[in-house]
């Protein structure tokens, strides 16, 4: 079994690395991080960089494909989406991580679905065609799982691990892993968050795309 992860430039490492940690223990899988373009990709903190050892090109038929958001600011290419649509067409599961959900929606794959993504863009579902959950960590319709945000990864993945591999696996993955969230604040959804928390989040939010923005446009 191939399980192909995509990576961004400039995308958020957790939304990677979460599910890549319950998935590799699956029994004959083989996880690959994939790119639109193979080599280092430096994710949004600019401290870290994961490696795309092959291009989408390479792997044009995972069974597993999980896609991660991009940066916010650069649009995925149309190499991208059609290369999601293609790997979705004989794929045995499609997932999706945070914003990733809307490179889905993108493709073409979220029309009548169910489905949850990152609590700042869940309206965005609506324009392709998806019904937002936004109360869910994970939503399963059909073969297309998608997580909220980038902690939610490695719940999706869990339970993507019991639907190929049996409960028991999955749960032995989750203590290997030693999941076993019990953070200190009750501040992970906007619906438990006091406003002045999802005010402070917003502005760190709007920093970090201004952030990512000057960094495109002095490329550019």
């Amino acid at each position: 079994m191939t399980i192909a992860i995509l990576l961004h430039e400039g995308m958020t490492a957790s939304d990677a690395t979460g599910p890549y940690e319950a998935l590799r223990s699956i029994p004959g899988a083989t996880v690959k991080f994939v790119a639109e373009t193979p080599g280092p990709k430096r994710m949004d903190s600019g401290f870290l960089t994961l490696v795309a050892d092959y291009g989408i090109d390479e792997v044009s038929h995972p069974d597993v494909l999980v896609v991660c958001a991009g940066s916010p600011v650069v649009p995925p290419g149309e190499r991208v989406l059609s290369w999601i649509q293609t790997a979705h067409e004989t794929s045995q599961w499609t997932t999706s991580v945070c914003a990733g959900t809307l490179l889905l929606g993108a493709a073409g794959l979220l029309q009548g679905v169910r489905a949850t993504t990152h609590w700042p863009v869940m309206d965005m579902l609506a324009s392709f065609g998806a019904i937002a959950c936004p109360q869910e960590r994970y939503v399963h319709d059909g073969k297309i799982i998608t997580s909220a945000g980038n902690s939610a990864g490695i719940d999706m993945a869990l339970y993507l691990t019991a639907q190929i591999a049996g409960d028991e696996i999955a749960e032995a993955t989750q203590l290997l892993m030693g999941y076993d969230p019990q953070p200190p604040f009750d501040s992970g959804s906007p619906t438990k968050a006091s406003p002045q928390v999802i005010k402070l989040a917003q502005s760190f939010m709007q920093n970090w795309i201004a952030s990512e923005l000057a960094k495109y446009e002095q490329l550019s």
